[in-house]
């Protein structure tokens, strides 16, 4: 049968860009100010340590808090009370320094723009993504025509209705719909579940840990424009 598409999502977070490296750069400039504004020592709160305390965080309040700023401010309240500084008000400073860098710091990978700007005019763009990176705060303002993030909606990839909120909002069929990411789990496997179309960018040459395979794989997200434009035809 002849794969027809109407439209391609993105993951964000992994994707288009390093989330890793952004998210503990924030977190250092942080930390840093924690760390002036208690006085305390720099041995005594690690990276990993703020990383451990937002995953246990995140984990304890899923199900009942889904806005990811919201998650990350509990965190710094939680990283505050560990080190014996509890104090609300720093707690508020604090996520606001992390987020304000966790979006103007955003480095994207070399070939996004050259990707998107092929792209611009040969079918409409949108993300699909478990993470808050809004478009217009990562240097990506009117590149995307939509944007489903899980924290607007209480369900996260691979969970199918995710990707359905965006086949809604295109009205188009779930296999019109071609998704790329760089998890198996969560792009291939919950595009797959949707009836989706799935592309898998798969920079590293990896392994796929699972048994769902993508209807592509790329290792630069440049060979999706090709792909692209013969779907189109």
């Amino acid at each position: 049968m002849r794969m027809h598409i109407a439209a391609v999502s993105f993951d964000a977070d992994g994707t288009l860009w390093d989330f890793e490296k952004v998210m503990r750069h924030a977190l250092a400039v942080a930390r840093e100010e924690l760390l002036q504004a208690t006085g305390l020592s720099p041995d005594s709160l690690s990276i990993e340590g703020m990383v451990e305390i937002r995953n246990r965080t995140a984990d304890e309040l899923r199900g009942r808090v889904t806005n990811l700023e919201d998650v990350r401010l509990e965190a710094f309240r939680r990283t505050l009370a560990t080190v014996g500084h509890p104090d609300d008000a720093l707690a508020g400073r604090l996520n606001a320094t992390y987020l304000r860098h966790r979006f103007e710091d955003v480095e994207l990978y070399a070939d996004v723009l050259p990707t998107l700007d092929a792209l611009r005019g040969v079918c409409p763009l949108g993300i699909v993504s478990n993470g808050n990176s809004y478009p217009e705060r990562c240097g990506l303002e009117g590149r995307f025509a939509f944007v489903v993030f899980s924290q607007n909606h209480g369900f996260e990839k691979p969970d199918p209705r995710l990707f359905e909120v965006a086949i809604r909002l295109l009205g188009c069929e779930a296999s019109e719909l071609l998704h790329v990411g760089d998890s198996p789990l969560n792009d291939v496997y919950g595009a797959r579940l949707a009836g989706a179309r799935s592309v898998w960018l798969n920079r590293e040459g990896l392994d796929n840990p699972g048994t769902v395979r993508p209807d592509f794989e790329i290792s630069d997200l440049r060979e999706l424009i090709g792909i692209c434009e013969r779907l189109r035809r």
